[in-house]
């Protein structure tokens, strides 16, 4: 990257800002290991060797007779029976750092769950014996793609909206204004519990409902950048050139108005994290059976004794926001004009 362009200095801008350089390095550091969640914690062992043969069950279905077992479905690997089986003789299996999955059931506790931090499960059990550090690994990369995707297509549709709006105004601006006003008084909310109570939940359905009402506040920054930029002599030279309205729009006009959408991307995707969170504490986000930090909230204040699970939680998701929000202010900074 050639250290006279703007995006040098802007990148240079951003480092400059310590606390959301190392807040983006921390954040990414997490995803990436929770990108590989099945490799770090996992009720099966990612390679064994039973009999001079390799396996890779954290990849492929085996039945238990392949290693010596009286069944054909799936073995439980965490069994003391088959963990004797492929550790006998030269035999020989490596398994996950955490070995439970994040719907994995402890059955070997001996205390009434939830039940609290132990060698077994570092951060203890939720209310079905289940292993909390791995339902934190996989809610925190469920959470993070899914805020990922939720700002993704509200942004490509706030841009497009805006981006219409500003460009051609007039009755195009007027019409599009008078929609978002009676699509925002819609009750979101209550929306999302007539879906719950009549679709079966699922990801796709919470991500399709809330993409609905997420774009209309991208869109008014864009808006205004197009309404302003529509007027600059370039547009005009471009246009009497015979230049499309659309190659103008999106070749000349967005990149100069990219920087509300780029220094509004991590507040945007906090907030889509923070929502999910909130909608799976009231029971109306993920299918019962997905990991979630908001069903972990929800059982830590079901139980209140069981201070492990609201803490990890509330440690993981406030961190979480807090790393978003100081890159976001980095991403501010380095794109404020008038810190150039």
């Amino acid at each position: 990257m050639r250290k006279d362009k703007p995006a040098y200095r802007q990148w240079e801008r951003f480092k400059s800002n310590r606390r959301g350089y190392y807040s983006l390095l921390l954040f990414l550091f997490f995803f990436v290991i929770c990108l590989f969640a099945e490799v770090i914690s996992n009720d099966k062992p990612f390679l064994v060797c039973y009999q001079g043969h390799y396996y890779f069950p954290i990849l492929k279905y085996y039945p238990e007779t392949t290693f010596g077992g009286d069944f054909t479905t799936e073995p439980d690997y965490r069994d003391p029976y088959m963990r004797q089986r492929i550790s006998e003789h030269d035999n020989f299996a490596f398994f996950p750092l955490n070995p439970y999955s994040y719907d994995s059931i402890n059955l070997a506790t001996d205390q009434p769950v939830p039940s609290p931090p132990t060698r077994q499960n570092l951060m203890g059990t939720d209310d079905r014996g289940r292993d909390v550090l791995a339902r934190l690994i996989y809610g925190f990369r469920l959470s993070v793609l899914f805020g990922l995707a939720l700002t993704l297509i509200g942004t490509l549709i706030g841009i497009v909206a805006g981006a219409l709006q500003g460009y051609f105004g007039g009755r195009t601006d007027l019409y599009f204004q008078r929609f978002i006003e009676i699509w925002s008084a819609m009750p979101e909310l209550y929306l999302l519990i007539i879906f719950a109570a009549i679709l079966k939940p699922s990801i796709a359905l919470l991500l399709i409902l809330l993409s609905l009402f997420g774009w209309m506040g991208l869109s008014d920054y864009v808006r205004a950048e197009f309404l302003k930029g529509r007027n600059m002599e370039y547009v005009k030279a471009a246009k009497a050139l015979g230049v499309g309205n659309f190659t103008i729009m999106f070749r000349h006009l967005l990149p100069n108005g990219m920087t509300p959408v780029i220094t509004f991307l991590p507040f945007r995707m906090s907030g889509s994290i923070l929502a999910l969170t909130s909608l799976d504490f009231l029971g109306l986000g993920v299918p019962p059976t997905s990991p979630s930090l908001g069903e972990l909230l929800a059982q830590g204040k079901g139980n209140i004794e069981a201070w492990w699970l609201s803490i990890s939680t509330f440690i993981v998701l406030v961190g979480t926001l807090i790393l978003l929000i100081f890159i976001g202010e980095a991403l501010r900074d380095a794109f404020d004009p008038r810190k150039a």
